[in-house]
């Protein structure tokens, strides 16, 4: 299309519309008028203009009538301009990434990582919002206010991110997120108040005294057991890596130290401690 068609027209800095072409011409020659290079590249002449008047892509010559003419190494440093552009670099960066090297296969590595970090992040996204969606068709996914209702004030969204990240691949991932799937505002909120009064009878027992490997303190780490249960298949041996993580990840110590110094080490050692009285096949996480 020509750069005459006003559907190309966009501010003088702006990249192609999608995404940027090689500016090489398969038939080579010494020199391009302006006209013929945005064609190739799917720029506007005003774009070659201004990338000239900023000194980033100045023409090697002039006709006899004084009009641009590019080089193939002209149309070389617009196709690396143009890719800079399109991973979101601004002109002045552009220009400092160019300079620095003149070698095109350092600008071509560093394309290449540039483009895969953002395709992993693209993935990531499209990933998010297909959950998104799927939660949406059911009609029981909870709006943010509604989570922070719930979670209370510090709960933090970037925590679900992290979570499917470490165990996104896990079956008792996938059997948590097909579970909880139908869960309702008012089904968490069941879960939450089961939560604090298991939190509750867990400080009753620290407070009172009773050492981690009793009866009582056992059985409340069989009933902590119960309640993960109600998400996926937890083993003793899963367990017992979940104890291990409240000491290891300081996020999860708080949650037990704020209602008592010491707490988190005395849920572990409960668990482990029952976990010992039923010998579990397999080991760590499954």
């Amino acid at each position: 299309m020509g750069t005459t068609d006003s559907r190309r027209d966009r501010p003088a800095d702006g990249a192609p519309q999608s995404g940027p072409r090689q500016a090489r011409a398969t038939t080579r020659r010494s020199a391009y008028p302006v006209g013929k290079v945005a064609a190739l590249a799917g720029v506007t002449i005003r774009t070659l203009h201004h990338y000239g008047e900023l000194g980033l892509l100045i023409p090697s010559s002039r006709s006899s009538a004084g009009y641009r003419l590019y080089s193939e190494t002209d149309l070389d440093r617009l196709t690396r301009i143009l890719y800079y552009r399109e991973l979101g670099f601004c002109l002045q960066d552009i220009a400092t990434l160019i300079d620095d090297s003149t070698d095109v296969a350092d600008h071509l590595q560093h394309q290449h990582k540039l483009l895969t970090e953002r395709l992993a992040r693209v993935r990531d996204m499209v990933a998010a919002i297909e959950k998104e969606m799927e939660a949406t068709m059911s009609g029981n996914e909870l709006t943010p206010q509604e989570k922070l209702e719930i979670f209370g004030s510090d709960y933090d969204p970037s925590w679900e991110a992290e979570a499917e990240q470490r165990w996104g691949s896990t079956q008792a991932w996938q059997q948590s997120t097909s579970r909880t799937k139908s869960f309702t505002k008012d089904d968490w909120l069941r879960v939450k108040a089961e939560g604090d009064e298991f939190n509750a009878a867990l400080l009753a027992a620290f407070t009172s005294g009773l050492a981690a490997d009793s009866e009582q303190a056992m059985d409340l780490a069989e009933q902590h057991r119960g309640m993960v249960a109600q998400y996926y298949a937890c083993s003793y041996a899963m367990q017992r890596g979940l104890a291990d993580m409240y000491l290891a990840d300081e996020r999860f110590t708080k949650t037990y130290e704020d209602l008592a110094p010491g707490l988190a080490q005395w849920v572990h050692d409960a668990i482990h401690a029952n976990a010992d009285r039923h010998p579990d096949q397999g080991a760590g996480w499954q």
